[in-house]
């Protein structure tokens, strides 16, 4: 049989009949045969399962534990029912179905636990309820029957994932905090053992088949800039908000910003780093959290965006709409926005600025891109940086013009001016007041000595001037990602905590970049 030969099988006159059913005659014949052959896939599913998820128990075993591991693991006898199935890629290279699965088993699975002070628990899990979709990789095709060298497996959706602990002749209060802490144990297992991207290959027919194991592709740059208008958690004050963001919801890889105390329009002026496995399929997801202190954290909203709506080395500036429940498409409560900026920045990539440094300096991808040609790290994990990059310049920031300014008075005008702070030195500058005027122009410039640009942020402040006070009008607030990139540039931007108002910007960058030992 060649190749071309093998690749009909897949053709519709070639199919066999059950292929061409609808796609519940499908279900309906995989779970019937499903059902037949069970106790034979449950034994070689056991094993297989077993050894997979068991290493990683160990990894993210609690501390209080001396050790974690399966005492006896069997799906049990009732088979899995597929309610869904799809076939995503075709052709030449392989072939991906998808198969949804619900899943409410018997299984015997005991784990074996001791603890420090020799304490041996046997700790039961049962009442599993599963709901899900696999992904099933047949690849390569090849001449040889079955026609494809290998299968991956993999839980591309958790959807529902439900199940009780109970300690075999004993109690699971008696050692207060287990029963938390190995179900997070179990949750973070399965994450980090068989859920998307990861994915497990069975060789079908021997061949090397390293080219289907996962690889990093890339590092993501995430600045978590602000967030606005945040829903208030707090009887008395407001919450004390920060941030966890991640691409892989395992422990060692999800990232925590610092907290804003009692604040609903925090600044953090953050950045974090990214590995990147599939950015066609993963992520960003970012959850805000009011700190409670002792108590656990209380949600205040979340967010994400797909990799793949970014364009590689290109910074994307965004505002995302905070939801309750990245599931539920239809909350319409206002629980505040957040704002990133984003970069991702594939391996093997070269971009068109010189590096004024040595070779052997570690940079971040966005300082790569302002700064160098080097590739990112690829060693799959956080990126040791010897030396931090400075970049220095002169930041010249042009006050043009305001228009559509809520009035102030009860003649239904103002006398704004407005106030430019760099944020880190808190350096300030202010503009000539404009009186009664709700589209100003001022056109007037002002030059800051930037020492860390890349970590720097301009304020933007517009006040209502009076003779006895002033009136807050609204503000802006500005990374110096733009400028650094453009060198300069000019924009309009909107008010945040104003009725209405836009503010005319010039900005010009001229750099003067260091770096120091870190």
């Amino acid at each position: 049989m060649t190749v071309e030969d093998s690749r009909k099988i897949f053709t519709p006159e070639q199919y066999p009949p059950w292929v061409v059913f609808s796609n519940q005659q499908k279900l309906n014949w995989l779970n019937s045969h499903l059902e037949k052959i069970w106790p034979f896939v449950d034994e070689a599913a056991s094993e297989l399962v077993k050894s997979s998820v068991e290493p990683i128990l160990e990894q993210y075993r609690p501390m209080i534990l001396a050790s974690l591991k399966f005492s006896k693991f069997t799906l049990g006898t009732v088979a899995p029912q597929f309610t869904g199935i799809s076939i995503l890629e075709g052709g030449s290279e392989g072939i991906t179905m998808e198969l949804e699965m619900n899943w409410d088993g018997n299984p015997s699975i005991i784990l074996d636990i001791m603890t420090y002070v020799g304490v041996g628990l046997p700790v039961q899990v049962k009442n599993i309820g599963f709901t899900g979709i696999f992904r099933l990789i047949f690849r390569p095709l090849v001449d040889e029957f079955p026609c494809f060298g290998a299968v991956c497996y993999s839980l591309r959706k958790k959807k529902k994932l439900d199940f009780t602990l109970k300690v075999v002749g004993g109690d699971m209060t008696a050692i207060p905090g287990i029963s938390d802490a190995i179900e997070g144990t179990i949750r973070d297992a399965i994450e980090d053992s068989i859920t998307w991207p990861v994915r497990k290959i069975i060789p079908i027919l021997p061949g090397d088949y390293s080219d289907l194991e996962l690889k990093p592709t890339g590092v993501l740059e995430v600045k978590l800039v602000q967030a606005k208008e945040l829903t208030n958690k707090d009887i008395i004050g407001k919450s004390d908000p920060f941030a966890e963001l991640y691409v892989r919801p395992v422990r060692d890889r999800m990232k925590k910003s610092k907290t804003i105390n009692n604040e609903l329009n925090p600044i953090w002026n953050e950045h974090f780093e990214f590995v990147v496995e599939d950015p066609l399929t993963q992520h960003l997801v970012i959850k805000i959290y009011d700190d409670e202190g002792l108590q656990a954290a209380e949600l205040i909203g979340c967010a994400h965006v797909r990799l793949n709506e970014l364009e590689p080395g290109k910074v994307k500036d965004v505002w995302l709409k905070l939801v309750k429940d990245l599931e539920i498409q239809r909350d319409q409560k206002n629980r505040g926005q957040v704002h990133l900026e984003l970069l991702y920045c594939p391996y093997g990539t070269t971009n068109g600025f010189s590096n004024p440094f040595a070779d052997n300096v570690q940079l971040t991808s966005l300082e790569k891109l302002l700064k160098s040609g080097a590739e990112p790290a690829q060693n799959g994990g956080e990126i040791n940086r010897r030396k931090d990059v400075i970049v220095r310049g002169v930041l010249s920031v042009t006050v043009i013009s305001a228009e559509d300014l809520a009035p102030t008075d009860l003649m239904g005008k103002a006398d704004p001016y407005v106030v430019v702070t760099m944020k880190k030195t808190e350096t300030k500058n202010k503009t000539r007041v404009v009186p009664e005027s709700l589209n100003p122009v001022w056109n007037q410039t002002f030059d800051f000595v930037v020492e860390d640009g890349l970590h720097d942020m301009l304020i933007l402040e517009v006040w209502d001037h009076d003779t006895f006070g002033k009136d807050y009008m609204g503000r802006c607030i500005l990374t110096l990602t733009r400028v650094l990139m453009e060198g300069e540039y000019k924009d309009t931007f909107e008010l945040d905590g104003a009725k209405s108002g836009k503010l005319n910007l010039h900005l010009k960058w001229a750099p003067q970049p260091l770096y120091r030992d870190s």
